[in-house]
């Protein structure tokens, strides 16, 4: 593998020749916005660029923030007594990854720093925020990669690009050390091609996940959603491959806690990067996203917050009778680069993702073959805590795939 580093900011062209690789791309663009070589002869990984790493800034993919200071200290995530947990355990950290600007997109186009090729895709979207950490593992340039999700942003660009992506539940890893600072619905996770690559990420980023089996005959509750009929397919045929016993569970909170997701992330990334609105050389789709976001009420927070509560209480009452919830990650294919530029045609694109982030359960999104040639993303989503327990799930469903 080489790579030639056009700029250090802005955009690096990585030549691979994976005998590995199924795809054969030549390149892969925009991936890093900063090349490393930190640790030892371990797993390789890449590191969204909204988590801290000393001594490099945190652009968060933004000209607005190109001359930032470096980051004095690691984020708390990574670091413990001093040491990068990833270090410690023997991994190389080789590059922060590009990504949305602001992580406020869920296309990962990005006019600044170049946006990801999609590797196994490449005339489609790498999916946003997290572009440059899922498509450098379906690059097979790292074995695993880390990102944010505040509202889909691990779960859709492992859809997008065919690889695993998990959020945590809310508060399982530190969020000390990530851009922005403040946020009732991020979670740092992690990508790879394998849920076991993913268990054993988490398993370095927190001592306490200890991977387990799954239960022999799960309980699965399908979600009712409306899908596109290629999609909704491809998920029935991971339901008969896996032979698990399926309740079907009705979630009406659904719509309702995706808009009330919407308000509470506009309200706070206003309050976090709202300065930056009138600042030259953002992305018109960031600048006009956060600008509808400054006549958000607190009135309109706190009926998001009811909604925040009640949507929480029926998601915990259907995995009461069920191990785990299944649905879609997105509800159409992976947008082509060209359709993307459209910004109506990603509204809708996180409405299966975005509610959990309110709720704060975990959602892992495997790779879904799809009748049309494309990846789709099947999600699970487990109970608060029950971070291990769903990835073992998610386990057996790779495994029957």
């Amino acid at each position: 593998m080489t790579i030639h580093v056009k700029s250090k900011l802005v955009v690096c062209k990585i030549l691979y020749f994976s005998r590995k690789s199924s795809y054969h791309r030549p390149y892969v663009n925009a991936i890093f916005t900063e090349q490393l070589s930190l640790g030892g002869d371990g797993p390789t990984v890449a590191v969204k660029d909204t988590i801290d790493i000393a001594g490099f800034p945190t652009r968060a993919g933004s000209r607005a923030r190109a001359d930032v200071a470096a980051a004095g200290r690691h984020a708390l995530l990574l670091a413990l007594a001093g040491a990068i947990l990833l270090l410690a355990a023997g991994c190389r950290i080789v590059g922060k990854t590009n990504l949305h600007e602001f992580a406020y997109g869920v296309t990962g186009i990005n006019d600044w720093t170049g946006t990801p090729l999609n590797a196994r895709f490449p005339d489609r979207v790498p999916g946003g925020s997290s572009s440059g950490s899922a498509a450098a593992v379906a690059a097979e340039l790292v074995d695993f990669s880390l990102g944010t999700d505040t509202g889909g942003s691990i779960r859709v660009p492992a859809a997008c690009c065919g690889v695993v992506g998990f959020k945590p539940t809310f508060g399982r890893l530190s969020r000390t050390g990530v851009y922005p600072p403040m946020s009732s619905l991020d979670c740092v996770g992690p990508f790879a091609r394998t849920v076991t690559t993913v268990e054993g990420a988490m398993s370095i980023l927190d001592p306490t996940f200890i991977p387990t089996a799954a239960p022999s005959r799960p309980m699965i509750g399908v979600v009712s959603v409306k899908a596109d009929p290629t999609i909704a397919a491809a998920v029935e045929r991971a339901l008969h491959a896996l032979g698990a016993n399926c309740t079907p569970i009705e979630l009406p909170g659904l719509s309702p806690a995706f808009e009330a997701a919407l308000t509470i992330i506009g309200a706070e990334m206003w309050a976090a990067v709202g300065a930056y609105a009138g600042a030259p050389g953002i992305g018109a789709d960031v600048r006009a996203r956060l600008l509808s976001t400054q006549h958000i009420r607190p009135a309109d927070v706190a009926q998001a917050e009811r909604i925040r509560v009640a949507f929480t209480r029926e998601v915990d009452a259907a995995l009461e009778r069920a191990d785990a919830l299944v649905l879609p990650t997105m509800p159409a294919e992976t947008l082509t680069l060209a359709a993307a530029r459209d910004a109506r045609s990603t509204l809708g694109l996180t409405a299966f993702v975005r509610p959990f982030n309110l709720s704060g359960h975990p959602a892992i999104s495997l790779p879904l073959p799809a009748s049309n040639g494309f990846s789709a993303g099947l999600q699970l989503v487990g109970r608060r805590g029950g971070d291990v327990e769903l990835c073992a799930l998610a386990r057996e469903f790779e495994r029957a795939l």
